[in-house]
C-alpha cells in the first residue's frame, strides 16, 4: 500500500508519502486558496506515485469542536475524493504545526527555513500518526 499525508495549511499544502511504515516529506505546494487548482495536482501526484489511501490532516479546534479551517478541509477532502475515486481519511492534526516546528528548531533549521519547511513537516507527522494508529 502507497500512503499519501496532506497538510493543508492557509496558503501551501505540506505533503508526506509512505510505503506504510515510515512517512517521509514529498514537499510543499504553495495554492494561494485555489483549491482546485491544488486539488488537481494532488490528484495527478496521486496517479504519478500509484498512491492508496489520502490521509489529510483535521484541523479541529482544541475543543473539538469544527471550525473554518475544518470546514474548508472537509470540502477539499470531498474535491480529492471526486477526483481520484480514493478514499480520503481524516487525520486528527492538533499540535501538528507546533510540534513540526519543535523539530525544526532542534535541528537548528534556520527560522526562514523553517517556514518553508513546517506543513511538509507537518504532513510527516499527520501521516505517521495515521500509520501508527492503523498498527502499520
Amino acid at each position: 500500500m502507497r500512503y499519501m499525508g496532506l497538510d493543508l495549511g492557509t496558503k501551501t499544502l505540506g505533503i508526506s508519502l509512505s510505503n506504510g511504515i515510515i512517512a517521509s516529506v514529498y514537499g510543499t505546494l504553495r495554492h494561494d486558496e485555489e483549491y482546485d487548482r491544488i486539488a488537481n495536482e494532488v490528484a495527478n501526484l496521486v496517479n504519478e506515485k500509484k498512491i492508496d489511501i489520502i490521509v489529510l490532516g483535521f484541523p479541529k479546534n482544541m475543543n473539538n469542536t469544527i471550525g473554518e479551517r475544518a470546514k474548508i478541509t472537509l470540502e477539499f477532502k470531498k474535491k480529492l475524493e471526486d477526483l481520484t475515486n480514493l478514499p480520503v481519511e481524516l487525520e486528527d492534526e492538533r499540535l501538528t504545526s507546533k510540534v513540526a516546528n519543535d523539530v525544526l528548531i532542534s535541528a537548528d533549521t534556520s527560522r526562514k527555513k523553517r517556514k518553508e519547511r513546517v506543513d511538509g513537516m507537518a504532513s510527516v507527522i499527520i501521516l505517521q500518526s495515521y500509520l501508527d494508529r492503523k498498527g502499520n
